[in-house]
């Protein structure tokens, strides 16, 4: 694996501890913090607190992805999207990923500012998304999933789980780079709670491990999710956070290299103590 990534001023050095991306939902229904934070005040209100909490990355999303979430329209994930990642960008220089499936979006986001490409799909949902990443010469996030947010909780028969996560992210690591996308521009994410269900998702945490052959850096995206909420028989999302922190703590233990998380102070102080645990830094 490439020991480093360097966007903007900041360097990812994969290994020497764990890196924080923050979640800024910019929608109105996300199954967390939907509508929280879908106006441009506040929106650039929470960045600010990400940053100033210990985010290395700001994670940008106008299309809700929890289950059963309704697409929208091209025009208003653009609208959604855009004017965040321009007014992030004026005032700070953290780097910036957007949470998209769609080309478009990806190439009109990185053009305002972002720097890097989130990818639900894997680069599945739009056959340009793969080609324009390596166009544009960005890092891009791909992560496992089957079916759409729509559906995806139908799609939870595996025969050997972390085989199949591995396999297909194999293959779209493949395609990615025959394509042009440089090999220490990609990051993988086995996609816990993408059609996964309660007994998956503890299992992709327990053997995050395996997908470390696939030579990338490992993001999880455990944070709030509704397995957390079942072992904590725990109906609100926002009181989640330290069996979030649980969930983090193993997804470091057991090989990940970026969090993707809500409640980023708090999590800054479980990586803190769990890499020096861990990785012995």
């Amino acid at each position: 694996m490439c020991s480093k990534l360097v966007i903007r001023d900041r360097c990812f050095n994969w290994g020497q501890r764990t890196y924080l991306m923050g979640v800024l939902n910019v929608t109105p229904d996300s199954f967390s913090d939907g509508g929280k934070f879908n106006t441009t005040s506040a929106a650039l209100a929470q960045a600010q607190a990400l940053v100033a909490a210990g985010a290395d990355i700001i994670d940008i999303g106008g299309q809700s992805t929890r289950p059963g979430a309704e697409q929208i329209t091209l025009a208003e994930e653009l609208e959604r999207v855009l004017p965040i990642v321009e007014l992030v960008r004026s005032q700070s220089s953290v780097p910036i990923s957007v949470d998209t499936t769609r080309a478009s979006v990806a190439k009109a986001a990185i053009e305002v500012g972002a720097d890097i490409i989130n990818d639900i799909s894997g680069g599945t949902f739009d056959s340009q998304m793969l080609p324009t990443v390596a166009s544009l010469g960005v890092p891009i996030v791909l992560m496992h999933m089957r079916g759409t947010p729509q559906t995806m909780q139908q799609f939870t028969d595996y025969q050997d789980l972390m085989g199949e996560i591995a396999s297909f992210l194999a293959n779209q690591i493949t395609i990615a780079t025959n394509l042009g996308i440089k090999p220490e521009k990609i990051m993988i994410d086995p996609g816990i709670g993408f059609a996964k269900n309660y007994e998956q998702n503890l299992e992709i945490l327990r053997n995050l491990h395996l997908l470390r052959s696939l030579n990338c850096p490992i993001l999880v995206g455990a944070s709030r999710k509704s397995f957390i909420g079942r072992i904590l028989n725990q109906p609100d999302p926002k009181a989640r956070v330290w069996g979030t922190a649980a969930a983090c703590c193993a997804a470091i233990f057991n090989g990940a290299d970026i969090l993707r998380v809500h409640d980023v102070q708090q999590m800054r102080e479980v990586s803190l103590v769990a890499d020096a645990v861990f990785r012995g830094k």
